[in-house]
Order: C-alpha cells, then sequence, then structure tokens
C-alpha cells in the first residue's frame, strides 16, 4: 500500500499544553538528495515523542537539525521555546543530545568522563563532583566508576552515555537510536531509565528502528517516509490506520470445523489448518457480538485467538513494505 493511501491521523493534543520542541517545513538536502521535505512536529513538554523510520530515512538529520548542529535549508523550529537558527546558544543550552554512536571516552574511568562533562558545563568542582556522584548512583554506576569506560558492557556504556547528557540538567533530551545493539536486559533497563526521566518533567525526542520501542515508550509516534512525516498519532490512532484484524477460531475435529465453516458463510477459512478467520477489530463490543454469533450457531472451537494490527502493520502499511529492522515482541506493558 503506498504511503499517499493512508490517511494521517488528527493532531489530539492541546493547544494550551506547553510545546518542548515544534517545527514546521524543514527541509533538508544532501546534494540532490532530499532527505527532509517539508515535515512539522509538534512535541508537547514532558512527554515522548518518537521518530520511526528505517536507515537513511532522515531520523538523525532531524535530530541534527533539531539539536542545532547542522542547519536546514528551509523552514522553521523552536526547541525550548528558542528558535533553532536565531537563538542556538539558548537551544543548546536546554537540551541534552545522546547520538547512536556512544560519546564515552574508554581511555579514562566513567567518574572521570562525568567530571569533564561538568567541567565542559563550566560547573564549579565541588558541584561537578556531586552532580557526578549523584548521576552514577541513579545510574547503577557507583561500583565501576573508577574503571576504564573501555572495561564497561554496552548497556553501562549506554547508561554512562545517557548520564553524562544530564549532568547540564537539560529539560529536552535527544536520543538517537538509544537501545541500538543492546541485549533485551539492557534494553529493558534503558527503557526504565527513559521512563523515569519524563515522570521528572524531561521531555524526550526519540528515533528508533525498534517498533516494540516506540510502543512501549512514545505519547505520540510519527513515521518517516521519503522525507515526509508519512502519519503522525499515539501508537493506538497509528493502529487503528491499518485493517486487518481479526477473531481466528481452530479447530481439531474436521466434522467441527466443516460444521463451522457452513455456520459462518462470512468467515474466511483455511481448510488445512483447519482455521476460520472473523474481522473484527478488536473492540470488547465486537467480539462479545462474535461470541454471541458463535454460541448461536453453536460453534465451539479449540482455539479462539484475537490478532489485532500492530506497528509493524502499520509501518508496512506506510511506506510500501520497506525493510526496517524490528526486534521480537516482549509483553512487557
Amino acid at each position: 500500500m503506498p504511503s499517499s493511501a493512508v490517511p494521517i491521523p488528527r493532531q489530539g493534543d492541546d493547544p494550551l499544553q506547553p510545546v518542548a520542541i515544534s517545527a514546521v517545513g524543514l527541509r533538508k538536502s544532501f546534494g540532490d538528495k532530499t532527505v527532509l521535505d517539508g515535515i512539522d512536529l509538534r512535541v508537547p513538554a514532558g512527554s515522548v515523542f518518537a521518530l520511526l523510520g528505517p536507515n537513511g530515512s532522515g531520523k538523525t538529520t532531524t535530530v541534527n537539525i533539531l539539536s542545532t548542529l547542522i542547519s536546514a535549508d528551509g523552514g522553521k523550529a523552536q526547541v525550548g521555546g528558542h528558535d533553532i537558527a536565531a537563538d542556538a546558544h539558548a537551544v543548546r543550552a536546554a537540551i541534552g543530545v545522546t547520538g547512536q554512536f556512544s560519546a564515552v571516552d574508554g581511555l579514562i574511568t566513567g567518574e572521570e568522563n562525568m567530571l569533564l562533562m561538568a567541567d565542559l558545563h563550566h560547573l564549579s568542582k565541588s558541584e561537578g563532583r556531586q552532580v557526578t556522584a549523584e548521576l552514577l548512583e541513579r545510574f547503577d554506576l557507583t561500583e565501576a566508576a573508577q574503571k576504564p569506560a573501555s572495561t564497561y558492557s554496552g548497556g553501562m556504556k549506554r547508561r554512562l552515555d545517557i548520564a553524562m547528557t544530564l549532568v547540564g540538567s537539560p529539560r529536552i533530551i535527544f536520543l538517537d537510536e538509544p537501545t541500538t545493539g543492546l541485549d533485551p536486559r539492557s534494553r529493558h533497563t534503558m527503557w526504565q531509565i527513559i521512563r523515569e526521566l519524563v515522570s521528572g518533567g524531561t521531555s524526550v525526542f526519540l528515533t528508533t528502528q525498534y517498533l516494540e520501542e516506540a510502543d512501549q515508550l512514545a505519547d505520540r509516534i510519527a513515521v518517516l517516509h521519503d522525507g515526509k512525516i508519512a502519519a503522525e498519532g499515539t501508537a493506538g490512532e497509528l493502529k487503528r490506520l491499518v485493517p486487518g484484524g481479526h477473531v481466528r477460531l481452530r479447530f481439531t475435529d474436521p466434522v467441527a470445523y466443516r460444521n463451522a465453516v457452513s455456520a459462518l458463510k462470512e468467515a474466511s477459512h483455511d481448510d488445512e489448518s483447519l482455521t476460520l478467520q472473523i474481522p473484527s477489530g478488536g473492540s470488547q463490543r465486537e467480539l462479545r457480538a462474535i461470541l454471541d454469533w458463535l454460541d448461536v450457531s453453536a460453534v465451539v472451537a479449540d482455539e479462539l485467538t484475537v490478532h489485532t494490527p500492530d506497528l509493524d502493520d502499520v509501518f508496512f502499511a506506510l511506506t510500501g513494505g520497506t525493510s526496517m529492522l524490528s526486534q521480537p515482541k516482549e509483553n512487557t506493558r
């Protein structure tokens, strides 16, 4: 399905809610390649906003523009209430950025990395040591603080990376694919850290290739495709864009299966697997109606499962099947 065939959900944000990041018509090209083709963004303060897209879709370019690392070719944006072009210094003072690749210096200890960051933020020695100690404890790195960062695991380096980002107490944090390459335990630890940051009032702009990550963390999600925002909304709103939800009935008795096929003529069926599929949006009302229908039809299946579209289905529908990394689903919510 081409992305143009999928409607974009309406914004559900409260217009009176403070905005951490806003952008209108952002454009960026590298040579003859258009990476961003006039995108609009609005990130409410104290929320997690996830930008999804495959490699090369422009996620990192978006982060680099909003964090003033590179300039846009067109459009306007404000971060923390400051114009990214006219007041770049104020933007930098309000944000923290954790890139795809760790900024940790492996030749020095975790504590020394933190103190170096404190110096860059012009903290006094006493302030720097206090902030360093507090953040190392918060990120469970106190025991490893005196060890060279090169000896840290991937998850520990990522935690140190974010701890360094927080030295300046930023109100807005850009996390560019923060869990890429991490094992499931480290990924879940990072998710918990992000939730704690937001609960403390921090706004998080997250880019990720992991659909489950966006589903777990984000208040709103945007899908970037061909330089444009293909769709944006809550995870639930995006999932409702895609048809294909159904209730699946599985039988072990061929006779019961044939009776069900005869009784439920509107359901699609698979004779090889002895299964029927009844279209359903997954709501409680629809499920109750299907169960009533089964009772009236005297159909008793060996197994009943409800299938609803997930973000994988949304992504493939919006991008026409463009490949994207997607980790296995983890039922952690």
